[in-house]
């Protein structure tokens, strides 16, 4: 089946058109969906499942969501950290989709700005760039100087959005139904729980005094942190559909090249990105989670820039407490301890043989905390991991989605940042930090007791000959050197 790639303008008229017609809308839903499952079930029937039929199968879907527009879009953005639903391939293709579409007219942003702050564009601005800096499929941003002479950006919602949303709110809504009533297979994905967690964080994410909101809170989180920057919201200027923020210009953050150019050391950025990121997931419980390159920038001074703040998420308490006993759990290389907490966030099913989970997990944390991650290595392992798969122990609660999704697009900032960065070593200012500051609370104290024993135990750690020793004891227990005594 050969596609014709649709243009930016053809998807805008074609989502615009779906707005006056609900029904032609659902159908279109429907109809995209059901087909992809009939396009499943006969590369099932023929068994022909191969790795080159399903990147054909994900790159097939990743054309079908943009021309489904904005919404299938975040959907499938948000697909891409589902390891635990979806093949490789599709995470691969998915991880690619980009929402950028044409710029709507100045003049239709010139008519929101009026509609929404009651004055004409010359009244609030003393210069307005007409060619905005950035256009995605939710909206625009243009540069401009207020008449006090500071420098701003203004961004501007794309019309019609709001309506487009309402109706596949409800079209997916419907489909998941039908779905559950035809294939008892997919009760098990808990869609609706992500279905709601989905649609609650687009719906924010147009709510553009939602978004100022967010970023003052984040600003005021890092307030006595130096190096992190958040541009100032002028409120006299901003609405639902309209957001002004001072302009805080930057390097894009994985530019090595223009990074270093300014004598700006990649590796000491990557650290203070991992560090300010433990902060906002383990410390505040309020992070920001779409830290693409497009979203952080750095300053001449080596300063790190935040931007857009529409989807951010919060941690709640209890979570936040099996995070922390994760982290370090994870720093002191305690397989028990990752697994225990993992099980309790709801991250890992139990299952009559945790032995092969135990064992990758021990795994994962002996080769990959100090070091970063080869996935070649897997190979030594590859059977368990196909075991533990096939019983499917893991799974992916909705509220960690995007805990998931920030960590994945950090993971590969990092791997640009400092090829051989490792996550102990970049973790070790925060660590120090929680130790040497007064904290309050519970949750906060439980953070400063886990830093304080992990540093102490970097004192007393075992030589590398007890280490030796130790690991030759464990593999005489599982009887691995016995098996190979008894094959000669």
């Amino acid at each position: 089946m050969v596609f014709v790639p649709t243009s930016g303008a053809e998807k805008i008229l074609r989502w615009q058109r779906a707005q006056r017609n609900p029904w032609a809308r659902q159908r279109e839903v429907f109809g995209t969906t059901f087909w992809y499952l009939f396009l499943l079930w006969w590369d099932n029937l023929i068994g022909d499942t191969t790795s080159t039929k399903r990147h054909r199968r994900a790159r097939w879907l990743v054309h079908n969501l943009l021309e489904l527009g904005p919404t299938f879009i975040k959907i499938g953005q948000s697909l891409s950290t589902r390891i635990d639903l979806l093949p490789k391939e599709y995470i691969a293709a998915l991880a690619e989709l980009q929402d950028r579409v044409p710029p709507f007219a100045v003049t239709i942003a010139a008519d929101i700005i009026e509609a929404e702050l009651g004055k004409a564009v010359p009244h609030l601005y003393q210069e307005f760039q007409e060619t905005p800096l950035a256009a995605a499929s939710l909206g625009q941003v243009h540069r401009a100087r207020l008449h006090t002479g500071e420098e701003v950006v203004v961004k501007i919602q794309r019309p019609g959005l709001k309506e487009l949303f309402d109706l596949d709110l409800m079209a997916v809504g419907k489909l998941i139904k039908v779905l559950q009533r035809l294939f008892s297979w997919t009760k098990k994905y808990n869609l609706e729980a992500i279905y709601d967690e989905f649609f609650t964080v687009l719906y924010q994410e147009i709510d553009y005094t939602h978004e100022g909101e967010n970023a003052d809170r984040f600003r005021q989180n890092f307030n006595n942190i130096p190096r992190i920057i958040v541009p100032r919201v002028y409120w006299d200027y901003t609405t639902s559909r309209v957001l002004t923020l001072e302009y805080v210009p930057g390097i894009k953050v994985n530019d090595r090249e223009a990074l270093e150019a300014c004598n700006i050391d990649p590796k000491e950025i990557n650290q203070l990105g991992i560090c300010c990121y433990l902060q906002q997931l383990l410390q505040d419980g309020f992070f920001h989670a779409d830290p693409h390159p497009g979203n952080l920038a750095v300053s001449r001074n080596g300063d790190l820039i935040f931007y857009d703040f529409g989807m951010m998420a919060e941690v709640p308490s209890m979570d936040r407490d099996q995070m922390v006993r994760t982290f370090f759990a994870v720093l002191k290389k305690d397989a028990n301890e990752v697994i225990d907490t993992l099980t309790t966030m709801g991250l890992l099913e139990p299952i009559a043989d945790m032995g092969p989970v135990k064992r990758m997990m021990k795994f994962v944390l002996d080769r990959f905390t100090e070091r970063p991650v080869d996935i070649r290595a897997f190979e030594q392992i590859k059977k368990e991991v196909v075991t533990i798969f096939e019983k499917q122990p893991f799974r992916l609660p909705a509220k960690m989605t995007y805990i998931l999704k920030s960590l994945t697009t950090l993971d590969g900032l990092a791997r640009i940042l400092d090829p051989e960065y490792n996550l102990t070593a970049a973790a070790q200012p925060f660590v120090r930090s929680i130790v040497l500051a007064r904290q309050r609370g519970s949750l906060l104290s439980e953070l400063a007791r886990q830093s304080k024993e992990f540093l102490t135990a970097q004192f007393t750690r075992p030589s590398r000959a007890e280490l030796l020793l130790s690991r030759l004891e464990e593999r005489i227990e599982r009887g691995e050197l016995l098996c190979r005594c008894d094959q000669r």
